[in-house]
C-alpha cells in the first residue's frame, strides 16, 4: 500500500515522510519510518532538518512540527505562532504537521508532552516550543554567515530573511537551510522579551480555518483506506456488566459480514464491509448480557448515597483557615443551603473512533486523540509488539472535551479488532448511542454550605461541604494524595492554578465527602471548576443577599489579598454598567473564579418572563491568562465555552436507571441553539509574568452568572442543574 492511496488531504495524513518526499531538496524529514511500514517508500531526496520543531523547503516554506492536539480551540496556531515569532520567519509560509508518539519515543520524547486538555496545550510548552524556534534561527543565521565568512553577531534575521548589515547582502531561509542541517544546535538560546514580540500577542487568523470550512479537512470517521473494513460496536450497557452470551450464527448470512467477534469481556463488535452493515448486523445479533451488581442502580439511589455525605464525619479538607465549626456556633447569623450537580456527558460531535492495521510485526493507528502518547501506549498493549513496531497518526479532533484524552478503550477495541482481520485496516466508528451510552462522565455531586455572619453582617466563617464523586480515584489513582483528590477542590484551593479567591473569610473550612458510584467519570471540559464555581460563587451572592449589602461590594471586601481576582471582577462590572440601571426587565449576576492559571469573570444580563422562560441578553467577560497569543482567538474560546456552560446550565444532564445511562442521542441530551446565545463581550486583560489556560477557564463562571441574575430577576434560587427540571427554558 502506498501513502498516496490513503483517501484524506495532506494536512490530515502528514507523517515525517510526507514532509520529506513532498520537499525534493532542502530541509526535510529524514527519517524512516513511513506510514505504512518499512515496506513503503522512504524519504525522497530527503535531508536533515534544522531542529525537531522546524522544516524549512527550499520554496522558504515553514513546517512547524505540533506535538499537542489541536480539536477546535487553537493551539496549533498559537503553537505555531510561538515558534514563528522566535524563528523570525514569514508568517504567510507557515504552515503544520502533527508529530507521532513512535518517533517522539525514539528520541526520547524530544517534543515534550502530548497531552492536550487541562488548557496546558501552551502554558505548558511556551517555553521548549519558542526554544526551538530561537534554535533554528541561530542556525540559520550562523549557516549564512559561514557562507559570507562573517562574524554571525553581523547578521540578523526578519521575515525569513537574513541580512548581512554591514554590506547589505541577504539571503533567505531556503538557500541556507540545508546548511544550516548540519550546524549543532546550540545548548542554549536567550528568548525574546515580551515587549518586543511582533507575532505573540497579535489577533492572526487560524491556520486550520480554511480546510475545516471547505470540507477539505477529514477526520478520523471520514478516513477511508484501499480495502478498509469497518466495525461496529456494543459494549454492556450496565457499568461493569460482561457478555454472557451471542449467537453470531443468527447474522453469518447478512450482507457484507465478515466476521462478529468479543472485544474484551464486555463488548462484542461486528466487522463488515460498510459500517451501516456492521452496525445493522450488530442491532439485530442476540446478545445475553451479564449486568452484575450494578443493573439496579439508579440516579434516586445515587443522590442518596451523596446526601448521606453532606453531613458525614469524615471528609477530606481542600482548604481551611482559623475555626469555621466554632464560629459557626457563635454566629449571629447563619445562612444554609445545598446545591446539586448532575452526570454529564462530552458529546463530542463526532463519536469515538480509530483505524487499525495489524501484521503480526507492525500496528498502525489512524485516530483523534487528545495525547498520542496515550494512544500509543493503548496501541502497544493492546498489539502486543514492542515500541519500535506500532505506530499512532494523530488527526484533528472533531471535538475532545476530556474524553479522548485520559481515555483510549476505544483505541485498544480496534486494534483487538483488526487483530481478527491481520493486513487489512479496519475503522471501529461508535454509534451515537454507543458513544452515549460509553462515555466518562462529568462527576455527579452535591454542596451543603454553611455561611455565618456577624452582628454586623460581615462573614466571618464558612464551610463548604461536597459529598461526591472522585474523577482521580478511577482515572489516575496514582495522583491521589494520601486519599484525597485534589482536583476535586478547584476553585477552591489554597493556592496554585485553582485558587480561592476569598481571603478575607478569617475561618473557612472546604471539605469532601468522597462517594463513588459504578458510573465511570471522567473530565469534562472545565472539570469540577464548574460545579465549583456555582457552589462558591451562588452561595456568595446569597450571604450578600441575607447581609443586606450589594453582591459587587460584598466580594471585594473579601478579595483585598487576591488583586488579580478582583481585577477581572471590577473589570466586568465596570463594562456591564453595575450599579447603574439596565433595560427595564433585564437584571444582572456576577461571578469570578482563578481556573487553570487564569483570573476569569463575568456578568450576565438576563430577563425572565411569567411562564420561566429566560432570556440571556449579554454577558460581559473578562480574562487575565498572562500572556495572551491570539487575543482574537481567545475572545473565540471565551464565547465558544459559553455555549458549553449555558447548554449544561439549562439542558444537560445524564441519569441513571437500571445501572445504565437513559440518554443515547441528542433528542434527550440537547445543545443550546444559535438562537439562544447572548451577546458576548469580552475583555482581554493580560497582566504579564505567566501563563494561564484559556479554552476551559470561562465555562466556569456563565453559569453562576446568569443563576445569580435569575436570581435578582425573580428574588428565587435555584440550586439545582439543569434548570429545565425546575421549569426554566433557554429561549
Amino acid at each position: 500500500m502506498k501513502l498516496t492511496d490513503i483517501d484524506m488531504p495532506k494536512v490530515s495524513r502528514r507523517s515525517f515522510v510526507v514532509g520529506a518526499a513532498a520537499t525534493g531538496t532542502g530541509l526535510a524529514l529524514g527519517l524512516k519510518l513511513p506510514p505504512f511500514g518499512p515496506d513503503a517508500a522512504s524519504a525522497q531526496g530527503a535531508a536533515p532538518e534544522v531542529t525537531h520543531w522546524v522544516v524549512i523547503k527550499p520554496d522558504d516554506t515553514v513546517v512547524i512540527r505540533i506535538a499537542r492536539t489541536e480539536m477546535g480551540q487553537g493551539t496549533l496556531t498559537g503553537l505555531a505562532q510561538m515558534v514563528a515569532e522566535e524563528l523570525e520567519c514569514d508568517w504567510s509560509k507557515v504552515t503544520t504537521e502533527y508529530v507521532t508518539p513512535g518517533e517522539s519515543v525514539k528520541r526520547k520524547r524530544a517534543w515534550g508532552d502530548f497531552s492536550t486538555g487541562g488548557s496546558r496545550g501552551i502554558r505548558e510548552s511556551h517555553q521548549y516550543v519558542r526554544e526551538g524556534g530561537a534554535a533554528a534561527r541561530t542556525m540559520l543565521i550562523q549557516a549564512a554567515a559561514d557562507a559570507w565568512k562573517v562574524p554571525p553577531s553581523e547578521c540578523s534575521a526578519a521575515n525569513s530573511v537574513i541580512t548581512h548589515t554591514p554590506s547589505g547582502r541577504t539571503t533567505t531561509y531556503g538557500k541556507v537551510a540545508e546548511a544550516a542541517s548540519r550546524i549543532t544546535p546550540p545548548k542554549d538560546v536567550a528568548l525574546k522579551d515580551p515587549k518586543i514580540w511582533k507575532l505573540i500577542g497579535k489577533p492572526v487568523k487560524r491556520l486550520d480555518t480554511v480546510d475545516k470550512l471547505t470540507g477539505k479537512q477529514v477526520y478520523g470517521a471520514d478516513l477511508k483506506m484501499p480495502g478498509m473494513l469497518n466495525a461496529a460496536i456494543m459494549e454492556c450497557p450496565v457499568f461493569g456488566g460482561k457478555v454472557k452470551s451471542f449467537d453470531a450464527a443468527k447474522v453469518a448470512s447478512r450482507k457484507g459480514v465478515k466476521k462478529v467477534v468479543q472485544v474484551g469481556d464486555s463488548a462484542v463488535a461486528v466487522i463488515a464491509d460498510t459500517w451501516w452493515q456492521a452496525k445493522t448486523t450488530l442491532d439485530a445479533l442476540p446478545i445475553v448480557w451479564d449486568e452484575g451488581p450494578n443493573a439496579k442502580v439508579s440516579s434516586a439511589s445515587v443522590a442518596e448515597i451523596l446526601k448521606a455525605g453532606l453531613d458525614a464525619e469524615q471528609a477530606f479538607v481542600g482548604n481551611d483557615a482559623g475555626d469555621a465549626k466554632k464560629a459557626l456556633a457563635g454566629a449571629a447569623k447563619k445562612v444554609e443551603a445545598v446545591y446539586s450537580y448532575p452526570y454529564q456527558n462530552h458529546a463530542c460531535m463526532e463519536p469515538m473512533n480509530a483505524t487499525a492495521r495489524y501484521t503480526a510485526d507492525r500496528c498502525e493507528v489512524w485516530v483523534p486523540t487528545q495525547n498520542g502518547e496515550a494512544a500509543f501506549a493503548a496501541t502497544l498493549a493492546a498489539s502486543g509488539l514492542p515500541a519500535d513496531k506500532c505506530e499512532v497518526y494523530k488527526i484533528h479532533c472533531g471535538g475532545g472535551f476530556g474524553r479522548r484524552g485520559a481515555f483510549h478503550d476505544y483505541v485498544t477495541q480496534a486494534v483487538l479488532i483488526a487483530k481478527q482481520m491481520p493486513g487489512v485496516p479496519v475503522k471501529l466508528l461508535y454509534s451515537r448511542e454507543e458513544d452515549m451510552r460509553q462515555g466518562r462522565f462529568h462527576p455527579v455531586t452535591q454542596a451543603k454550605m454553611v455561611g455565618g455572619l456577624d452582628a454586623n453582617n460581615n462573614l466571618t466563617a464558612l464551610h463548604m461541604r461536597i459529598s461526591g464523586q472522585s474523577i482521580l480515584a478511577s482515572v489516575r489513582p496514582e495522583a491521589m494524595v494520601k486519599g484525597m483528590d485534589p482536583a476535586t477542590f478547584q476553585g477552591l484551593a489554597r493556592g496554585g492554578e485553582f485558587e480561592w479567591g476569598y481571603k478575607g473569610i478569617p475561618n473557612l473550612l472546604i471539605d469532601h465527602a468522597m462517594r463513588n458510584p459504578h458510573v465511570p467519570p471522567g473530565f469534562w471540559r472545565g472539570v469540577n471548576i464548574n460545579q465549583n464555581a456555582i457552589y462558591a460563587e451562588c452561595f456568595m451572592d446569597e450571604l450578600a443577599h441575607a447581609a443586606g449589602q450589594d453582591p459587587l461590594e460584598f466580594r471585594r471586601k473579601l478579595m483585598k489579598d487576591n488583586p488579580k481576582h478582583l481585577a477581572v471582577l471590577n473589570a466586568v462590572a465596570e463594562k456591564a454598567g453595575w450599579g447603574k440601571p439596565a433595560a427595564k426587565g433585564v437584571f444582572r449576576g456576577l461571578a469570578q473564579m482563578k481556573a487553570f492559571n487564569s483570573f476569569v469573570a463575568a456578568c450576565a444580563e438576563v430577563s425572565v418572563s411569567s411562564d420561566n422562560k429566560v432570556k440571556v441578553h449579554r454577558i460581559v467577560a473578562a480574562t487575565d491568562s498572562g500572556y495572551a497569543v491570539n487575543p482574537a482567538q481567545i475572545e473565540r474560546q471565551i464565547a465558544g465555552s459559553f455555549v458549553y456552560g449555558l447548554s449544561a446550565l439549562f439542558d444537560q444532564e445524564c441519569t441513571l436507571k437500571n445501572g445504565r445511562m437513559e440518554q443515547e442521542n441528542f433528542n434527550t441530551y440537547n445543545s443550546m441553539k444559535i438562537a439562544q446565545m447572548p451577546k458576548v463581550e469580552c475583555i482581554v486583560m493580560p497582566s504579564g509574568g505567566f501563563w494561564g489556560g484559556i479554552g476551559e477557564p470561562t465555562i466556569c463562571v456563565a453559569a453562576p452568572a446568569v443563576l445569580n441574575a435569575i436570581f435578582a430577576a425573580t428574588g428565587k434560587r435555584l440550586r439545582s442543574v439543569p434548570l429545565k427540571n425546575l421549569g426554566y427554558t433557554l429561549v
